[in-house]
């Protein structure tokens, strides 16, 4: 079964996350991850990475993990303007009762990272999505990261990359959502 891992990122930071979150999904027999970025809301796409997200990714899925930098405690507007066009999707019921997953990156500790999550948990409610977090059964949460998933510190300038512990975080989230999926939906066939 395919877990879709969904994304915008601008310098890299969030992308590498998805490819974490990618490697937990992998991890789990039965599941395999899907990773698709948004198109940026001016300018051309990334020539390089993976495609970007069509409508049939969404139906498809079994699950969705959503990542995004934050823009000033909240998510970045090409993936809000992506959800925001999912209108019809809600309307058929499509999400409904697949799990979910957030991500983030932000330039500091403080800088709006637990804000950008729920802003990305809303649409993913309303599509009738059942959120998945990270229990406090994982020790690294105790000095990095947060329950409502998976986050990362860039540095003011934009150079700190992925710790050990945010890598492990990440694959820990994508594991979780893979393992729910399988929990909800029984292995694939």
């Amino acid at each position: 079964m395919e877990v879709l891992v969904l994304y915008y990122s601008r310098t890299g930071h969030v992308a590498g996350m998805a490819r974490q979150v990618a490697r937990g999904i992998d991890a789990v027999a039965g599941c395999q991850a899907r990773i698709r970025n948004v198109a940026p809301l001016q300018g051309a796409p990334p020539a390089d990475g993976p495609p970007l997200v069509g409508r049939d990714d969404l139906v498809e899925c079994a699950g969705l993990a959503l990542g995004s930098p934050t823009r000033f405690g909240n998510m970045a507007a090409p993936l809000k303007h992506f959800l925001d066009g999912t209108g019809d999707l809600w309307l058929s019921g499509a999400l409904t009762g697949k799990p979910g997953a957030v991500f983030t990156a932000t330039g500091s500790p403080h800088g709006g990272q637990e804000s950008t999550l729920l802003s990305m948990m809303l649409p993913l409610l309303h599509h009738g999505m059942i959120l998945v977090g990270l229990p406090y059964s994982h020790p690294e949460l105790y000095t990095s990261g947060t329950p409502y998933g998976a986050s990362h510190v860039t540095g003011l300038d934009g150079n700190q990359p992925l710790s050990a512990t945010e890598k492990t975080l990440c694959v820990a989230l994508g594991q979780r959502l893979a393992q729910t999926c399988l929990r909800l939906h029984g292995p694939a066939e």
